[in-house]
């Protein structure tokens, strides 16, 4: 039960109410795209949730307040390709040595939410579930692969397609699963990815393609006109193999014609799946992705690609407003994975939030191929926070100075200390 406190001042007699909100983010300049949202808020939350959003909320209504004036507050990130099923232990596998754990790479670049993109399949998705999903203190949502062990090796992708089973999988672990997946795919015809779109339809899911290796008898752009159905997502979709301009520059007409159907477009950079030459023409003529995310795993979190924040630097160095890079990596992501219960501020909301600094300066970033690209900012995580709970803290604002703390702060009770003498 909470107790008021009394507050006596000269002459008045007032009863001070205990703080309303568990936290307050003060001063920062506030992203919000689903709520229509770009200028200074302060965000108040309250068990786990969005619980006020507004120009001015006093600090006396928080137990704690954290100063953000300088910074952008945007809902938390939300990376639709990364790929998390680090537990196979076997070699050169996205599912195992490729594949990294989410904690460790999710809230310092701002993403609260991961989906993997395929790297278990029907056949060891419970053991994903249990070794990886579960254990996260990241959000860590999924698509199944067509293929029965998903990416466990490039060769067990060429088969093995069962869409009532994905179906099945996708059915009992509805809580997580959000789309299907097929990739690296190298015969010549339809199979793979017309046994995804049969799992889609039965599990009433999104699927994702990666068109793996390019074939003339199935090309890229019936894959995206054709096949694909609205809300279905092509990544990769700035991969050198895939044509985008005619002889004098101009962006083919067939990817708008794929936009206007309802298909989606994911970058899904990767180690080898992101070339300037693309991407620099599609900006510059507006031809924006969908949803940007990284394909993060072991090869290229240390290449090119990095990270989220990287990923989305290298849009805002080829022109790309701040507001629709983050509405690129929040709220249209959580829409193409129908989970519309993230990805914005709204009150009731889950409270994911990252807070990012826009730095300033000389800064160059890199393609797949070594090609480069100059920008003047970058961005940077400096608080990140999934469900009300700050994950990551880059600059300690939410600490306290020590010298204000007392000479017995940090010691706990119960534990035995050794003296050592003079």
């Amino acid at each position: 039960m909470k107790i008021a406190a009394l507050l006596v001042l000269p002459g008045l007699l007032l009863l001070a109410q205990p703080p309303q909100y568990e936290l307050l983010l003060k001063g920062g300049h506030v992203i919000d795209p689903k709520n229509g949202i770009d200028g200074r808020r302060d965000v108040a939350i309250r068990d786990g949730r969005i619980a006020e959003v507004a120009p001015t909320i006093p600090i006396t209504q928080a137990r704690k307040v954290l100063d953000v004036e300088g910074l952008y507050v945007t809902p938390g990130l939300v990376d639709i390709h990364v790929h998390l099923f680090a537990s196979t232990g076997i070699p050169d596998a996205w599912a195992g040595d490729r594949s990294v754990y989410p904690d460790g790479f999710s809230f310092r670049s701002g993403v609260t939410t991961m989906v993997d993109a395929g790297s278990a399949g029907w056949r060891n998705f419970d053991a994903f579930r249990h070794s990886v999903i579960d254990r996260a203190q990241t959000r860590v949502l999924a698509m199944v692969n067509i293929a029965g062990y998903g990416m466990m090796t490039n060769v067990v992708e060429q088969g093995d397609f069962d869409p009532e089973a994905v179906a099945r999988v996708a059915r009992k672990h509805r809580d997580v699963v959000v789309g299907v997946k097929t990739a690296h795919y190298e015969a010549p015809d339809w199979t793979s990815v017309d046994r995804a779109l049969e799992a889609g339809k039965l599990a009433a899911v999104p699927v994702m393609v990666d068109f793996g290796y390019f074939r003339a008898e199935r090309p890229y752009w019936k894959l995206v006109t054709e096949r694909l159905r609205p809300g279905d997502i092509s990544t990769h979709a700035y991969l050198a193999p895939v044509p985008f301009l005619d002889d004098k520059g101009a962006l083919l007409d067939y990817l708008r014609q794929a936009r206007a159907r309802g298909v989606k477009f994911d970058v899904g950079h990767g180690a080898g799946s992101f070339v300037f030459r693309n991407a620099v023409a599609a900006v510059a003529q507006g031809f924006y992705p969908d949803s940007i995310s990284t394909d993060l795993h072991t090869l290229s979190m240390n290449g090119a690609m990095m990270d989220m924040l990287t990923t989305m630097s290298k849009f805002l160095a080829m022109g790309m407003p701040l507001r629709e890079v983050i509405h690129r990596s929040c709220w249209v992501p959580a829409q193409m994975i129908r989970r519309e219960e993230l990805g914005h501020l709204t009150v009731g909301a889950p409270a994911d939030l990252a807070v990012l600094r826009v730095l300033e300066g000389k800064f160059a970033f890199a393609d797949v191929n070594s090609g480069t690209i100059p920008g003047n900012q970058r961005l940077l995580c400096e608080v990140a926070l999934k469900d009300g709970r700050i994950a990551w803290d880059w600059n300690a604002r939410a600490g306290v100075d020590y010298r204000t703390l007392g000479p017995g702060y940090g010691i706990r009770e119960g534990i035995d200390f050794v003296v050592i003498p003079k």
